[in-house]
């Protein structure tokens, strides 16, 4: 893939962090981590910002207060427990979360504390009841290695999970406790990454590292990857929830567009002259030009006693609607900060338009006296909202003028991202006084050190050098997490090769007929058990695990007895190839050995899956070469 920017002269810098599940109990009680969607009880909270010890208040947290929301928490007695409601002090930390966590610190050449001290994080979002979270440092000073350099892994922290989302309204925000408490490895890097494909390489060695422990959770949701990304000249932006590996490359390539179209824009603007101090808080009231307005959401707006409010913004004209990434505009930017307050927001860049007439646009214009290169926007809602969309319309309009602006951004499906609020400061940490600090004993890292999982790619190369077996077989075997179950197989005496081939080929080659990931580890070891046994042939695995696909409470013995796949006697396969042999006696007359494929082809009609292949092979080029001569 061609680059499409020069990143060295860009001075792209990136930094990663990656949040993955632990699959132990939760970190301070002895609850499981699992997932319910029964619900015993509800209450009601609403958080407020709190000061650091010097005084502080987190902007992220103001921002997130501002909202004026309230949240309702789900529960129920089996996954939750006081602790988890705030309504009693933590207990632990998990004993197995800090182990799994030391070996994650080793893996990563990171070096681990002396002791471990927990601190509070303050998070008003609502999705931690107590309105923080509590994080600790347990590794520092770690590095990976790539092609384009090393870099850092300045900390490894384990910290609590927040709640689930259900709902979000307007106003009240709906979560589940059942994820809250679940331990997180939390894994920073430094800025050092330069190129969009080494943020790649780099989150996946991290990604192996967390996936050697076998302790990890799997499936959507489980890892949450972070980037902090800027150029020379623009500003630190950090984009949450990325999920896929893949898409790390082509968001960052989009986060460096968006920083370089916002850099012209700020050029063209200091061009024409502007300036923040410019960009007042003056409201005009134009609800009487659009007193018969086509425009369904103004309309709606001023019938339910809204308003239409409108905003100058000095030297703006043709540049709200210039495109900063893949359809998304500046106008958008300002719309995602308006969005607190209300739906969407109308700007010149975009007008006449969605039932806004000309005549309209051009009353607006006279009378906000807009020059040339003067811009508007406006809003239909209740006065005081309105003002307060509005409010966030200029801030970003200020913002634009000075570039970049430092934020926390979500990644979107097509690699773009939107704005989710002001980047968290200092101000958010301060002590967590309930729970004692860990120390980590020398005898205790001398047993994690020894007891050290193999990295996914160093199984890899043991796979193909001890057992004979294809790259391809081995690495699939690796990602998808059947390697313990392969070489468990393959020590009851199970040739390697078959082993890999059932596990991989077979079962994937059904993945997009059935719903494969309803296959159990215990469904695969009963049908090799059946094979071991000499009572199914290698070509019954397939419609055994495409019936257990569809029906998972069968097991492996029943569907080869439904389906007819018990091995047949060797008396029986003989007498079916001879009934094959009888059917196409001139054929094999006429084409003596040529006819073998035919002949195999028919033969293994009728037995697939209830004769071993080479058997049937053997007893029909046996029969053939007879008849033949």
């Amino acid at each position: 893939m061609t680059d499409k920017f020069n990143y060295e002269e860009l001075g792209l810098k990136v930094g990663l962090e990656i949040h993955r599940q632990l699959d132990t109990k939760k970190l301070f009680s002895p609850v499981p981590s699992e997932f319910s969607e029964e619900v015993d009880f509800t209450f009601e909270r609403r958080l407020r910002p709190t000061m650091s010890e010097l005084g502080e208040i987190d902007p992220a947290a103001l921002e997130e207060f501002k909202k004026g929301k309230f949240y309702v928490y789900e529960g129920n007695y089996e996954l939750t427990d006081l602790v988890y409601m705030d309504e009693e002090p933590p207990r632990g930390p998990d004993e197995e979360a800090l182990k799994v966590t030391l070996q994650i610190v080793y893996l990563l050449n990171a070096v681990p504390v002396d002791e471990v001290h927990f601190m509070r994080k303050i998070v008003i979002d609502g999705s931690n009841v107590s309105g923080f979270q509590r994080t600790a440092i347990v590794g520092m000073e770690g590095k990976v290695d790539t092609p384009w350099g090393s870099v850092g892994i300045p900390t490894v922290c384990l910290e609590e999970d927040a709640c689930r989302i259900v709902e979000r309204g307007e106003k009240k925000v709906i979560y589940r406790l059942d994820r809250l408490g679940v331990p997180l490895v939390e894994i920073a890097t430094t800025p050092d990454i330069h190129h969009p494909e080494q943020a790649k390489v780099v989150a996946k060695f991290i990604g192996d590292a967390l996936r050697a422990t076998r302790k990890v959770k799997r499936g959507l949701g489980t890892i949450r990857q972070d980037l902090n990304v800027s150029i020379r000249g623009g500003a630190r932006v950090e984009i949450k929830g990325v999920q896929e590996l893949d898409m790390i490359p082509l968001i960052i390539e989009r986060e460096v567009e968006r920083q370089l179209h916002l850099l012209k824009i700020r050029d063209e603007l200091r061009k024409r002259g502007a300036k923040p101090e410019e960009l007042k808080e003056e409201f005009h009231d134009v609800t009487d030009i659009f007193g018969n307005t086509g425009s369904k959401i103004i309309a709606k707006a001023i019938k339910n006693g809204g308003k239409v409010l409108a905003v100058k913004l000095p030297k703006f004209r043709g540049l709200i609607g210039k495109e900063i990434q893949p359809g998304r505009r500046l106008g958008t930017e300002m719309a995602n900060r308006a969005k607190k307050y209300v739906r969407g927001i109308f700007h010149i860049d975009e007008l006449p338009n969605y039932g806004i007439t000309e005549l309209e646009v051009n009353a607006v214009i006279e009378r906000l006296g807009l020059g040339e290169e003067d811009a508007f926007v406006l809003v239909a809602a209740e006065e005081e909202t309105a003002k307060n969309a509005l409010r966030e319309v200029i801030k970003r309009a200020r913002e634009a003028i000075e570039g970049v602006p430092e934020e926390t951004r979500r990644a979107l499906p097509d690699g773009n991202t939107e704005y989710m609020r002001p980047l968290p400061g200092k101000a958010r940490m301060y002590p967590e006084t309930d729970v004692p600090s860990i120390e980590i004993t020398e005898e205790f890292k001398r047993n994690i050190l020894e007891n050290l999982p193999e990295l996914p790619q160093e199984r890899v190369e043991r796979f193909v050098k001890e057992y004979k077996i294809d790259r391809s077989l081995a690495e699939t075997l690796v990602n998808d997490e059947r390697d313990e179950l392969f070489e468990e197989l393959v020590g009851k005496g199970l040739k390697p090769s078959l082993v890999a081939s059932i596990l991989v080929v077979v079962l994937k080659g059904l993945k997009k007929e059935v719903p494969i990931e309803n296959i159990t580890e215990e469904h695969i070891r009963e049908a090799f058990e059946l094979y071991l046994g000499g009572k199914i042939a290698k070509e019954a695995f397939e419609e055994i695990f495409k019936e257990l696909a569809v029906n998972p409470t069968k097991t492996a013995a029943q569907v080869a007895e439904e389906k007819g796949l018990t091995l047949l006697s060797e008396e029986e396969v003989e007498r079916i190839i001879d009934e094959v042999i009888k059917a196409n006696i001139e054929v094999i007359k006429t084409k003596g050995m040529g006819a073998m494929g035919m002949i195999m082809g028919r033969a293994m009609a009728k037995l697939r899956g209830r004769a071993d292949g080479k058997l049937v092979n053997t007893l029909v080029r046996k029969k053939i070469q007879e008849i033949a001569g």
